[in-house]
C-alpha cells in the first residue's frame, strides 16, 4: 500500500501559538490555568494540556476569582473580555492573529458606514466571537440563499468578512451572490484569507488526483477538518474524518492501493504518525509526500509570555 502525505497538513501557526501560550502560562503562573473553550478543536491537544494543569471551561463563571484565564484561538466577544476585566481576572489572549485581523477589518468597515456581512457557520466559536466584536448589526450568511434572503435594498453599501477556517474557494460563490445582489460590495484582499486553510485545501485537491482513499485526521467539531473531508468527497474519493488511528475501519482499506493522508490545522503530527503505524501493521506501506507549500509563518506571543 502506498501512503501519500499532504503538504502542508496539521498545525498552523495560530494553533502552535495558542498551545504555546497555555504551556508558557502554566510555566510562569503554575497550575491550574483556566482556558475558555477548547484552546483548539482537538481532544488529544486538550487532554495533553489538562494533564499539565490546564482547566477548560465554557463560561467565565467557572473560573475562580484571581485565577489566570486564557481566551482560545477562536477569539471571544467584547462582552467576555469585559466580564474578565470586571472580575479582575488576569487574562491572556490566544486568539489567532488572523482572527484578530478579521475583527479589526470588520470594525473599519462598520466605521465607514457600510453594512457588514459575515460569511461563516452559525454557532462556531470564531463566528460568535467576531459577532461580539462588532458594533451594530451584522448579517451572518452561510449560503447563497441567505444572501438572497437579506432584507436590504440593492443600493446598500455592503462590506463582508469571512470566518478564517473558510477558504477562498469556500466563500467564492457567496461573495459572487453578494456582488449580484448589491451594487457596491467590498471585502478583504485575498491575501487576508487564512493561508493555512487555503494551503491545506489546495494540497488535498492535489492529493485526491493521486489516491483511492482519503483519511483526514481531525476532530469532528473542527470546521477546517470537516471541510478537508468534504473536498475529498467532492472529488469522488471515499473520504473519512478520523480522530486517531482507532477510528480506521478495515473495510475502508479493501482493494485500496493508494491512501491520501492529511490533518486539519488543529491536529498534531503525532496522530499522523500513529495512523501510519496502524496502516503499517496491516500492510507493507510505502510513504511519500506531496511537494506542496512550505509554510514559514510565525506569530509573536503576548508580551507577558515572550520571555518565559
Amino acid at each position: 500500500m502506498k501512503v501519500i502525505l499532504a503538504r502542508p497538513r496539521g498545525f498552523c501557526a495560530g494553533v502552535i501559538r495558542a498551545i504555546e501560550i497555555v504551556e508558557r502560562a502554566l510555566a510562569k503562573y503554575g497550575a491550574p490555568i483556566y482556558v475558555r473553550h477548547e484552546i483548539v478543536h482537538n481532544r488529544h491537544v486538550v487532554q495533553g494540556l489538562e494533564k499539565k494543569g490546564a482547566r477548560f471551561v465554557e463560561d467565565l463563571s467557572e473560573v475562580p476569582d484571581g485565577a489566570v484565564v486564557i481566551f482560545s484561538a477562536h477569539g471571544v466577544s467584547r462582552a467576555v473580555v469585559a466580564e474578565a476585566h470586571a472580575r479582575n481576572l488576569p487574562a491572556l489572549n490566544a486568539t489567532c492573529p488572523l482572527v484578530t485581523k478579521v475583527h479589526h477589518q470588520a470594525q473599519r468597515y462598520v466605521a465607514q458606514g457600510r453594512v457588514l456581512v459575515l460569511i461563516g457557520h452559525a454557532g462556531h466559536p470564531e463566528v460568535e466571537g467576531t459577532l461580539g466584536q462588532i458594533d451594530g448589526n451584522v448579517h451572518l450568511v452561510q449560503t447563497e440563499a441567505d444572501v438572497d434572503a437579506l432584507n436590504l435594498p440593492a443600493e446598500t453599501r455592503i462590506a463582508y468578512v469571512t470566518q478564517t477556517t473558510l477558504s477562498v474557494d469556500d466563500t467564492r460563490s457567496i461573495i459572487a451572490a453578494l456582488e449580484r445582489r448589491f451594487h457596491e460590495v467590498v471585502g478583504p484582499e485575498t491575501r487576508d484569507i487564512c493561508y493555512a486553510t487555503q494551503n491545506r485545501q489546495t494540497a488535498v485537491r492535489q492529493l485526491c488526483q493521486m489516491c483511492d482513499l482519503l483519511l483526514v485526521v481531525g476532530a469532528r467539531n473542527s470546521s477546517n477538518s470537516n471541510r478537508l473531508r468534504e473536498i475529498g468527497e467532492e472529488a469522488g474519493i471515499p473520504s473519512y474524518l478520523i480522530g486517531d488511528e482507532t477510528d480506521i475501519d478495515d473495510k475502508w482499506l479493501l482493494k485500496v492501493e493508494v491512501v491520501g493522508l492529511t490533518a486539519g490545522a488543529s491536529a498534531p503530527e503525532m496522530l499522523i504518525d500513529r495512523v501510519i503505524d496502524a496502516l503499517s501493521r496491516r500492510y507493507p506501506v510505502e510513504i511519500s509526500m506531496l511537494p506542496g507549500i512550505e509554510e514559514n509563518i510565525n506569530f509573536r506571543l503576548p508580551a507577558e509570555l515572550s520571555t518565559t
